[in-house]
């Protein structure tokens, strides 16, 4: 009985334990910066160039690379140096990578640019560093002249210079340098890329190999 009495009064005195769950060690989970409800102007060599808005802006410089988070979407307009609109760019999610001046933009990316081209693809990288824009996915590419769409993209940041390879489109065939001199100015023919023509139809029409890269110069 005294036995039983001893270790019912040493249990009665033992200190309750704390029971914690383990300490969070990565440290690349938590952002610096969480913003909402964004419209701010970015500016370049103190010109305002950029203005982006969206509804939500994570800034974490511990990750590697380092990155701002755009996760849900985000619209980018673009300004010359007298604050005139050159075009936009909108995405359903991007990442910006600060130290590598990669803008990843991926989900119903769209682009217009000043001269009325659109672009419409599900991924654009964009780099600050080289200049330019290019994706590995179907993206296609509309003018007020021509209509192209291909499963390989490259552009300089003003859209003027493109390329757009493994490529289907339609354009005037006085582009390509084969209109006939017969042929009367309100009889406009077309012609038709595609990379999977068969041996035939590039024996009966020439241009049409030539379509697996095609290069778009504006003035």
């Amino acid at each position: 009985m005294l036995a039983l009495l001893l270790s019912v009064g040493a249990g009665s005195c033992q200190k309750p334990k704390d029971h914690t769950a383990p300490a969070v060690r990565d440290r690349d989970s938590v952002s610096m910066m969480t913003s909402y409800g964004i419209n701010t102007l970015i500016s370049d060599s103190g010109v305002i160039k950029y203005r982006i808005v969206t509804e939500r802006w994570d800034v974490n410089t511990v990750k590697n690379p380092s990155r701002w988070t755009f996760e849900k979407g985000i619209f980018l307009e673009q300004f010359d140096e007298k604050f005139h609109v050159e075009g936009y760019i909108q995405a359903d999610t991007a990442w910006y990578y600060d130290q590598k001046k990669l803008w990843e933009l991926r989900g119903r990316v769209r682009i217009r640019n000043v001269n009325g081209l659109i672009f419409r693809s599900e991924e654009l990288f964009w780099d600050g560093i080289a200049h330019e824009f290019y994706s590995h996915k179907f993206s296609k590419v509309i003018t007020p002249e021509r209509e192209m769409q291909g499963t390989y993209f490259r552009s300089d940041e003003r859209m003027q210079r493109y390329e757009v390879t493994n490529s289907v489109g339609s354009f005037l065939e006085s582009d390509m340098g084969g209109e006939s001199e017969n042929t009367a100015p309100d009889k406009q023919k077309t012609a038709t890329l595609s990379d999977t023509a068969t041996t035939q139809q590039s024996q009966r029409q020439p241009a049409v190999r030539r379509a697996a890269t095609t290069k778009t110069s504006q003035p």
